[in-house]
């Protein structure tokens, strides 16, 4: 990875731009509780990248909780990315461009500002959490970049946290950090902003949380975990996949797989291993006795699991690497958590693509809805569903209840409970995004973020999209993530007022309200 990633993605003014940045000089120094770090400037911000948050986890800290950095001398050079968790990318042609940037300093983030070394500046500040479900992502990727929102006011941060069995597979200790660890690198990611971005330009008082897929799932996760209270004011999750892991599970499947390698489910039995060994097996379901994305798919009995769903199941978790209900760190899952008020408080905006995963599949469409009117689903919702069916397709109709099975499910039982607290909250909005610019014609997974972060002009969207970036999707989507991390509360009705329906769906000709968007995964979930 070059340093070119982050000063532009148009070759044509790269020259321009790389210019401007030499006439500045560099960034001004900044004064972390770790030491001085010296960035970039890119035109009118500037960018401090692979600023460590904490000590590298290796050694002793391989399998333990996140560890102050030890601070250096002189000043730290933060003109490029720093090393990453993830050591393979997800697949061989991923959606988003996420470099492997090899070295042992992974807890790392990326400041972006246009304010650097402004105390006074007080701006609002969004720090972003990668998605990858769990097991791959980086946020060194340009469609991260902060650079619009910078533009507009905002810093922006961009966190690592350790994925895969490092991050959240049981170590065997019962210490803290034998579970969780990737999530206790989320909140000292979160303390180090807290206590640094003041000298950045950012105002600690108003730190809006966002991610998306496994990086909105962790949105969630935090507003429920009590140690994270008070580290952020407002939230974004985009396409979160509520997983609700149960501890117990984490550790039978960490028990298996330590079987499978041959090696004691202890930390030093895990120690014994490279990262790289435990790499080649964890993405096997058949290593440890579980569900893998990465396994042959498997339908489910529709009919039957949406029926445990309609009476109040829990969604079926999908990563087994990934935050676990500890019943400690972690208390409670993330619906029942705010039924009883933990994280209400801080307003949420939370949505998703009505295409997550658009597979065609063989199963003709007639037995799909045959078999989601034998699970009680009302006809509202399998009105909405036929809808959809008519853009994408009947081949598509199975993996759009799949879809909403993985994300809307959750999506709208979070939102709900959030309704139905104990105590009053701040507010939740849902949002759809429906801007049709993947193949075919369709919203797939991730093909949002562009929108929302307005860099339609990063490396891999023309080939993401397919169907060219409507200005006016952007200016939509990116506009009212602005206002809100702004501290502004969405236009349209929140879920308090109006019930998990309604949405603000974002389109190729902006945006509307849409008094129906979630009704199919709200007849899949069994709320109205």
């Amino acid at each position: 990875m070059t340093d070119t990633t982050y000063d532009s993605h148009d070759p044509s003014d790269r020259a321009d731009l790389s210019a401007s940045s030499r006439a500045q000089g560099p960034a001004p120094e900044v004064t972390t509780t770790a030491g001085r770090v010296r960035g970039l400037w890119r035109g009118e911000s500037a960018a401090y990248l692979g600023v460590p948050y904490a000590a590298a986890p290796v050694g002793e800290l391989r399998f333990a909780p996140p560890a102050p950095h030890r601070p250096w001398s002189g000043t730290l050079d933060a003109t490029r990315p720093g090393p990453t968790p993830q050591r393979r990318p997800f697949s061989d042609h991923p959606t988003i461009p996420e470099p492997v940037i090899p070295g042992d300093e992974i807890l790392n983030l990326n400041v972006f500002t246009p304010a650097p070394g402004d105390r006074e500046a007080r701006l609002p500040v969004f720090v972003w959490i990668h998605g990858g479900a769990y097991i791959s992502g980086t946020p060194s990727s340009p469609w991260y970049d902060g650079r619009s929102f910078n533009r507009d006011g905002i810093v922006t941060v961009n966190v690592s946290y350790r994925l895969g069995f490092e991050g959240f597979g049981w170590s065997g200790s019962e210490e803290e950090g034998g579970l969780n660890r990737g999530l206790l690198d989320q909140i000292a990611a979160l303390e180090w902003v807290r206590d640094n971005i003041a000298g950045f330009g950012g105002d600690p008082s108003r730190i809006t949380l966002g991610g998306q897929s496994a990086g909105g799932t962790s949105v969630l996760d935090l507003l429920a975990v009590p140690r994270a209270q008070g580290l952020f004011h407002r939230a974004t999750a985009q396409s979160p996949a509520v997983n609700d892991i149960p501890a117990a599970e984490v550790i039978r499947a960490s028990r298996t797989l330590a079987g499978t390698l041959g090696i004691p489910c202890t930390p030093a039995g895990w120690g014994l291993l490279s990262p790289e060994q435990i790499l080649d097996v964890e993405r096997s379901g058949a290593a440890y006795g579980g569900y893998s994305m990465f396994d042959p798919p498997t339908v489910p009995d529709v009919t039957a699991t949406v029926s445990a769903l309609r009476r109040g199941g829990p969604v079926t978790p999908t990563m087994i690497w990934a935050p676990a209900v500890d019943g400690e760190l972690f208390p409670a899952a993330v619906a029942t958590a705010a039924v009883d008020g933990h994280g209400v408080q801080v307003p949420l905006l939370v949505g998703g693509t009505p295409t997550e995963f658009p597979v065609p599949t063989p199963v003709p469409v007639e037995k799909v809805f045959a078999d989601l009117r034998a699970a009680g689903v009302p006809q509202p919702s399998l009105d909405r569903l036929e809808d959809r069916v008519a853009v994408t397709g009947g081949q598509f109709a199975l993996s759009l209840v799949l879809s909403a099975l993985q994300f809307g499910v959750g999506i709208v039982r979070v939102a709900d409970a959030r309704r139905g607290a104990d105590v009053a909250g701040a507010g939740t909005w849902l949002y759809e995004f429906d801007g049709r610019t993947g193949p075919a014609g369709l919203s797939p997974h991730c093909s949002d973020i562009p929108f929302s972060f307005d860099v339609t002009d990063a490396p891999g969207v023309m080939t993401a999209s397919g169907t060219g970036v409507p200005r006016q999707l952007a200016d939509a989507m990116h506009g009212d993530w602005v206002r809100f991390i702004r501290g502004e509360n969405p236009d349209w009705p929140s879920v308090e007022d109006a019930g998990v329906l309604q949405a603000r769906v974002y389109d190729a000709g902006g945006s509307h309200l849409d008094p129906q968007a979630w009704d199919f995964a709200a007849g899949l979930a069994g709320v109205r």
